[in-house]
């Protein structure tokens, strides 16, 4: 019989850590909290879901709908919809796609299943699963599959068009992450480490090595992964391995999304933070002040 190791103290401590993520996770799977958002001022954003970019604009999906930085990098409403974007991704073309939950008073399901917009995120449509999934992580691979993570039925979900889904591996994750090479290799994060498939999603390894807390796979050479604790990695051989490049300012991480080799977007206690050399250095692009709601 095989013994189990114990685990070094620090990935312990991010495995505990991403353990309870996992766990605060999957049971919000309900309605918002009913309290009304407090839009224009950096207090409103209570937690960030999600980052993306189009046309060099940033946008940061929140429990209480999308904002944009504004010339002084403070949050602005984008939109109407104050609704909780649990995922979000802006897709090659410029599309946003996001999942949660409708704002308190909004009607509606409790899930919004997959929704989406054309005109960055001033209005959006309903695409499929209304009232069935609540997708808490968002992926499209290069061939504009959507791959997202439906976090109460701990199930990964695949769609060629964002119609109509097929049922891939059950797995407790907080994020994934799409080769931007390969569609069939997906990244998912654990809380025993980063699991690996290499069919698609229909199958995953066991998660094993570092304990990140999100991934994003930004280009072929642009693999990064945060930890619990705001440590940055970059991934090597596809996820096998991973070297430490610096620490995110700011606290624990909330997002993280690689735009390419050398520009990536990391939100965190105190704002989202830019990066344009790979990680090394960082500085904040939007003020936050975060609330302690669970995600």
């Amino acid at each position: 019989m095989t013994k189990r190791l114990p685990l070094p103290k620090a990935t312990a401590a991010a495995a505990l850590t991403l353990g309870l993520a996992l766990t605060a996770c999957a049971s919000s799977g309900g309605s918002s909290d009913g309290r009304a958002p407090r839009a224009g001022s950096a207090a409103a954003l209570s937690h960030i879901h999600g980052l993306g970019l189009r046309d060099g604009s940033l946008y940061v999906a929140t429990h209480q709908g999308l904002y944009t930085p504004d010339a002084d990098g403070d949050p602005i409403p984008v939109g109407h919809r104050r609704d909780d974007f649990m995922g979000f991704t802006v897709t090659a073309d410029g599309d946003f796609l996001a999942s949660g939950h409708p704002a308190p008073g909004a009607g509606g399901p409790a899930d919004l299943g997959l929704v989406a917009s054309t005109d960055s995120g001033r209005t959006w449509r309903e695409k499929s699963l209304a009232g069935k999934v609540d997708f808490h992580a968002l992926d499209t691979a290069r061939d504009s599959t959507v791959y997202g993570y439906d976090s109460a039925n701990g199930r990964l979900r695949v769609s060629a068009d964002g119609v109509t889904w097929d049922d891939r591996a059950a797995l407790r994750a907080l994020d994934i992450a799409v080769s931007p090479a390969d569609p069939g290799t997906v990244l998912a994060s654990t809380e025993s480490g980063v699991a690996r498939s290499t069919d698609g999603g229909r199958t995953f390894a066991t998660g094993t090595g570092r304990v990140l807390a999100y991934l994003s796979w930004g280009a072929p050479d642009a693999l990064f992964g945060v930890g619990p604790d705001g440590v940055l990695f970059r991934g090597t051989g596809g996820g096998a391995g991973w070297t430490r490049v610096s620490t995110v300012p700011g606290g624990a991480p909330q997002a993280l999304t690689v735009v390419d080799a050398r520009r990536l977007l990391v939100a965190t206690g105190d704002g989202v933070y830019e990066s344009r050399d790979a990680g090394r250095t960082f500085a904040r692009r939007m003020a936050v002040e975060t609330t302690g709601d669970a995600h």
